[in-house]
């Protein structure tokens, strides 16, 4: 049975949540209506687009389970958040940063951008690995500056436990990182429990939100620690005071937000996380793992090889798999001409349904991929 909140198109099988996702109904109605009123009477109620926002970072905070919207500002894409963490950091030469392996380019080219500056990046192999958390750990060393990892692997789709990560670091002072675009709006999250000192996603994957629009959170003790970069009339404690000739950083999250908003992405966001909210995200992952567990099912009938994990501790939404033989190219395009929205990512050919991701859609992109062999 379909979810009344997303009205696909009946040949569209949308297994692509972990690249871009659609949007509620709710939100085309939030996206519509602001433009138009934009549209018949300009920007008349702007106090309550600031008040849409600030409901956004409230929302934001309860989905990570933050302290205070102090440590939430709302940056344009993760790539953002982290560049951010890279070039706010004081770095000296030998200083060393530790990611996983075979990372999304976006956790990876931040970090190896800075050893011109004699910055060391070590990747740690964590594919095949029993306890990943520890490999991370024991990788830690007396020159580690910082931890960065994606709480959910792109391909993979190996799901961390944070938690032993987050202790490490604080124990050692090291600055703990998550990359949860993967993660947020798929599987409850608790930013106190893992102890992160930032945490960053774009809205667009499983926030079922737009592009343009990220979570930045930074823990209320890292908000002065990291050096600016970027300046505006957004960022100043004292925004609004056109006027006034001295300023300062604003002493919350919103210091790293230089200029204006994206204020349709911010109503079109906070639809979405409204959805995600009311669903609660203890049922929206049990019906992911669900859709997860009967994939991996019927993917192993068929005799695929599943390339992500299979384990349910260790899953989130995604599927990864490959037909032996097969030149994957060719069934991803396949599948593509056919509606069945997905991505070639790790070798293989990978599937991401949702919480709403009706039994029928499933099988009819089960059904297109047996039919290619």
């Amino acid at each position: 049975m379909s979810d009344p909140e997303f009205q696909l198109e009946p040949g569209i099988c949308h297994l692509n949540h972990a690249a871009v996702a659609p949007w509620p109904r709710r939100t085309v109605r939030a996206v519509e209506a602001f433009a138009r009123e934009n549209g018949r009477t300009g920007s008349r109620n702007y106090a309550r687009w600031l008040a849409i926002e600030q409901q956004l970072r409230e929302r934001l905070a309860r989905l990570i389970n933050a302290d205070s919207t102090d440590e939430i500002a709302l940056l344009k894409n993760t790539s953002e958040g982290l560049s951010v963490v890279a070039w706010g950091m004081a770095w000296q030469p030998g200083d060393e940063i530790v990611i996983g392996a075979h990372e999304f380019p976006s956790n990876r080219i931040v970090w190896e951008a800075l050893k011109p500056l004699g910055v060391v990046v070590r990747e740690v192999e964590l594919n095949g690995c029993a306890d990943p958390e520890q490999r991370l750990v024991d990788a830690l060393t007396a020159r580690t500056r910082l931890l960065s990892v994606s709480s959910v692997h792109y391909a993979t789709g190996l799901a961390l436990d944070l938690a032993p990560l987050g202790e490490a670091c604080r124990a050692r002072d090291i600055a703990f990182c998550v990359d949860a675009i993967q993660e947020l709006g798929a599987r409850p999250f608790d930013v106190r429990a893992c102890q992160a000192d930032f945490v960053v996603a774009d809205g667009h994957k499983w926030m079922l939100g737009p592009e343009g629009v990220a979570l930045f959170y930074c823990r209320r003790e890292w908000l002065e620690r990291l050096t600016l970069r970027q300046f505006g009339w957004h960022m100043v404690e004292a925004m609004g005071e056109f006027d006034r000739e001295s300023w300062e950083p604003a002493r919350s999250a919103r210091r790293f937000e230089c200029g204006s908003p994206n204020m349709l992405g911010i109503h079109a966001l906070d639809a979405s996380i409204g959805l995600l909210l009311e669903t609660g995200l203890e049922t929206v992952f049990n019906n992911i793992s669900l859709n997860v567990s009967y994939l991996i099912e019927k993917l192993t009938e068929y005799s695929f090889d599943i390339l992500s994990e299979t384990r349910p501790a260790r899953r989130a939404g995604i599927v990864t798999f490959r037909i032996p033989g097969e030149d994957m190219e060719q069934r991803y395009q396949h599948l593509q001409q056919q509606g069945v929205l997905c991505a070639l990512r790790g070798g293989g050919i990978r599937f991401s349904p949702h919480f709403y991701t009706p039994r029928s859609v499933l099988d009819r992109a089960l059904e297109l991929v047996r039919e290619t062999r």
